[in-house]
């Protein structure tokens, strides 16, 4: 519980607050700025969380002392109020209105010192949103407040996204979008920001700053992922990866968690040590049905992991591993027979295949297998052809297991 503060002592904490923040845009002191704006991640009891619960007429006090930011500092100041007593809609709604004021205030400066502040701005609009739907969704209300952040950083992105200095800012704000679209369920809406990025003559990518470019390169290599672009994936993945700031572990295991699937479908295998380092152990017994050929226990690791793989968007990918657990089960039993018959290692009868299969738990008849076998050759995973009345599948002599498109992590 707060202590008692006079009227006066609360009146002297919102007037230094104001001033600072005053000072803050006087003498284009961006990093003073962004840090006055940090609304959510404000604990409830502050200095000056205090004093505007003393002092109900803050919103007129800030009016008359800067009365050339009437449209922001009396919204902010209600932001922060609302934020510290937890009525987080109410925190939403005054944010964006200082928000807009401030980005009204942005477009008029010629320089990008605010840049700083202009992130944290959108940051915040979208933490607090966030909490926001969270609030209206327990109340039973429409949580609607991300969608409206949405709209709000597309403005935003449009301030941003013009010849001059102010578009480095550009990719930060395109990164927050993703965030919102990706929670939302809406990925569509991603595609009209990543044309202004990716065919713009405004944007120079390399311009931008690092950490901009890692998370842009996450979240459009997970669209990538969604598309089954698995190329196109590993290499913005990839690029993800080398370019991430290596003490941050949490962040390489995100990104980790989307390449290594990628990285499977298209025949590269992680090493345990990989997998146990960052905790994606869900991957390791997937990796051995892949090294043995092994499709029951491929089954096995999905059905244990679903909710978890399902949830990280990657089940669909990981499930259609079955035809490369097919094509490493045919290549097996190759060796096998190229050991004992090297004259007719090139020849697997069906019905080989359909005892090893059931040795495996999987129940299947020769007709299936056929249909499986036809679809590694058209995918390219086998070279061979059918000699259907005698039920031989006839691998190429040369290079019947072409070498899928990988590069090792």
């Amino acid at each position: 519980m707060a202590a008692y503060l006079s009227m006066g002592e609360a009146h002297r904490r919102i007037n230094d607050y104001l001033s600072r923040l005053s000072d803050a845009i006087s003498d284009s002191d961006g990093a003073a700025l962004a840090s006055l704006l940090a609304v959510s991640s404000a604990p409830a009891s502050t200095p000056l969380s205090d004093a505007l619960a003393a002092f109900p007429d803050f919103a007129r006090l800030a009016s008359d002392r800067f009365p050339h930011l009437s449209d922001f500092l009396p919204q902010l100041l209600r932001a922060i109020h609302s934020h510290s007593t937890r009525r987080f809609s109410d925190a939403y709604s005054s944010f964006e209105k200082a928000a807009s004021a401030f980005l009204q205030e942005f477009r008029n400066w010629e320089t990008p010192w605010a840049m700083e502040a202009m992130h944290t701005v959108a940051l915040e609009i979208r933490l607090l949103a966030e909490k926001a739907d969270r609030e209206l969704a327990m109340s039973g209300k429409n949580p609607d407040k991300l969608q409206a952040a949405g709209s709000f950083l597309m403005k935003v992105f449009g301030a941003l996204a013009v010849k001059g200095p102010k578009r480095v800012g550009a990719l930060y704000v395109t990164c927050q979008l993703f965030k919102i679209y990706f929670r939302l369920g809406t990925v569509n809406l991603c595609r009209s920001v990543i044309r202004s990025i990716e065919t713009a003559r405004n944007f120079d990518f390399e311009d931008f700053p690092v950490k901009d470019k890692v998370t842009y390169m996450y979240y459009t290599g997970r669209l990538e992922v969604f598309n089954e672009n698995f190329l196109v994936a590993d290499q913005k993945l990839t690029y993800a990866l080398v370019h991430c700031n290596p003490q941050s572990e949490s962040n390489l295991r995100k990104i980790l968690k989307f390449l290594i699937p990628v990285k499977l479908s298209i025949g590269v295998l992680p090493s345990r040590a990989l997998l146990e380092k960052y905790n994606l152990i869900e991957y390791a017994d997937i990796v051995t049905s892949l090294t043995r050929g092994d499709l029951r226990l491929l089954k096995q690791a999905l059905d244990t992991h679903e909710d978890q793989l399902l949830k990280s968007g990657v089940y669909l990918v990981l499930e259609k591993l079955e035809l490369q657990v097919y094509r490493r089960l045919v290549k097996k039993i190759h060796i096998i027979q190229r050991q004992k018959e090297p004259a007719k290692a090139h020849q697997i009868k069906l019905d080989v295949l359909v005892k090893t299969l059931r040795w495996l738990g999987i129940q299947m008849d020769v007709d299936e297998v056929e249909c499986i076998m036809a679809c590694l050759i058209y995918k390219n995973l086998i070279k061979g052809y059918f000699a259907h009345k005698s039920k031989v599948l006839v691998l190429s002599k040369q290079d019947p297991f072409p070498k899928l498109n990988g590069k090792p992590i």
